[in-house]
């Protein structure tokens, strides 16, 4: 029978998928073999990018802890995601590069301010859970509205500058109403609408209602500051004095 009748065989098809198949499987048993041998082990772990806040120790645990393999079969996907599970890493790179190391990149997390009662916020609004020891101002609101609450205190910070106040703390509450806490005490009550024209009218006409005198070539207030201005009247605003001082002295007649 000649080759080309025998290559029209059923069994002769079947016989020659099998031995394929089998001569496949052993060429992948001895590439499997190869590259697990310790001659590819992975070595050393290089960090690319300089980084503030990560340490040196927390890059090693992750190592010690997942990567599993050698230089062909470790599962990049499982570092990348355990770095990225470090408080401060915000995104995470991990390459080969031959014969035995690892390669790392790392972007951290930028904090702008506090947010809520145990956790750091970016400029961007990404909630993060890490410690830090700088003096940073203080944001809270729902969950959830961390970019929005962001936003307006990147709006309002420059407004109480020219009073000599900064922000020390911004919330948004559940009902959608705003409040600002001063660095003198003073807390700003703005509600829930029109509040950068509330701001704006409060930080215009502070200086005239309490005006500051000069004693001993140093400005002081004339009149003790509020402890709260209510803010959320149409047209003007409340005042809560400290231990029921008056807010503004009667003319004399």
């Amino acid at each position: 029978m000649s080759n080309p009748e025998l290559d029209t065989q059923p069994l002769y098809q079947v016989a020659r998928v099998l031995t394929w198949g089998a001569l496949g499987l052993m060429a992948y048993g001895a590439a499997s073999w190869v590259v697990a041998q310790p001659w590819f082990a992975l070595r050393t772990i290089e960090v690319k990018t300089p980084v503030a806040h990560v340490t040196e120790a927390q890059i090693r645990l992750v190592a010690e802890r997942q990567v599993h393999g050698t230089f062909f079969t470790v599962d990049l996907e499982r570092v990348r995601n355990s770095l990225e599970k470090l408080p401060w890493v915000r995104e995470a790179r991990v390459e080969r590069r031959w014969p035995d190391t690892l390669v790392v990149s790392l972007t951290e997390h930028v904090p702008f301010a506090r947010w809520n009662d145990d956790a750091l916020v970016s400029e961007t609004g990404e909630v993060f859970g890490a410690a830090v020891s700088t003096r940073l101002p203080r944001l809270i609101g729902p969950a959830g509205s961390s970019a929005e609450v962001v936003a307006a205190y990147r709006r309002y910070q420059a407004s109480p500058a020219p009073l000599g106040m900064t922000i020390e703390e911004l919330r948004l509450s559940s009902r959608r109403a705003w409040r600002i806490h001063l660095d003198t005490g003073m807390q700003l009550a703005l509600g829930r609408m029109q509040t950068d024209a509330r701001l704006a009218r409060f930080v215009s006409l502070y200086p005239r209602l309490f005006p500051r005198s000069v004693q001993d070539g140093q400005a002081a207030a004339a009149t003790p500051a509020p402890l709260m201005v209510d803010l959320r009247y149409s047209d003007g605003f409340a005042l809560r004095m400290p231990k029921g001082i008056a807010p503004f002295k009667s003319s004399k007649t």
